[in-house]
C-alpha cells in the first residue's frame, strides 16, 4: 500500500444520490448500483436503497460475490433479562456497478462490530451468544441466535442460553472493575 492509498479520500458523494445523512454522520464508501442508485456506508451503518440506515450492530452477515452485496439485517424477537434475542431478517442484495470500496468497508464494520462470539449446544440445537459494540452506547449489548430448528422458549432453554451470557458477560468483564 502506498502513501497516497494511506492518505486517500472518498470521492465525494454525488449530489443525486439522494441520501440524507443524519446530523455528524459522514461517508466513508460510497458505490453506484445497477438500477442507479447508491449505497452509502457510513461511520453509522450502511445506507441501502430504499430503506433506513442499517446500523453495523443491526447487520448479521454480509457477502460480497464480486459483483453482489447481499445483506442479512438482524431484529430483536424477544427481550430478556441482560440480552436479546434475534432473529434474521430476509437478505436485501444488490448489484453494484462500481464497488468502490464498499465491500471491504462493509467487511470491517460489522466484524469490527463483533467483540465476543461462541456458540453452545442447547437441547434440541444451538445457541449462539454474542456481544456487540453499538455507537452510542456503553459496554456491550449481548443477543443470542438460536439455530434452525432450536425449540427457544423452553424452560430449559431458556435457563441454559442465561447461563451462556452470564459466563460470557464474566470472562468479558475486565476483572480490575
Amino acid at each position: 500500500m502506498s502513501l497516497w492509498d494511506l492518505f486517500r479520500r472518498q470521492p465525494k458523494l454525488p449530489a443525486d444520490a439522494g441520501v440524507t445523512l443524519d446530523s455528524g454522520e459522514r461517508v466513508i464508501a460510497w458505490a453506484r448500483t445497477q438500477s442507479r442508485s447508491y449505497v452509502v456506508a457510513t461511520d453509522r451503518g450502511l445506507r441501502l436503497p430504499d430503506r433506513d440506515r442499517l446500523d453495523w450492530h443491526q447487520i448479521h452477515k454480509a457477502v460480497w460475490s464480486g459483483r453482489e452485496l447481499s445483506v442479512t439485517p438482524a431484529e430483536v424477537v424477544e427481550e430478556r433479562d441482560g440480552y436479546d434475542v434475534m432473529a434474521d431478517l430476509p437478505p436485501q442484495s444488490v448489484l453494484l456497478v462500481e464497488p468502490r470500496e464498499v465491500p471491504q468497508q462493509v467487511r470491517a464494520r460489522v466484524t469490527g462490530s463483533v467483540s465476543y462470539s461462541s456458540h453452545h449446544p442447547v437441547d434440541g440445537g444451538g445457541v449462539r451468544v454474542v456481544a456487540r459494540k453499538v455507537r452510542g452506547r456503553d459496554g456491550l449489548a449481548w443477543s443470542v441466535r438460536y439455530d434452525p430448528g432450536t425449540q427457544t422458549s423452553t424452560p430449559e432453554v431458556v435457563e441454559a442460553t442465561g447461563a451462556f451470557v452470564a459466563e460470557a458477560r464474566a470472562a468479558t468483564t475486565p476483572r480490575d472493575l
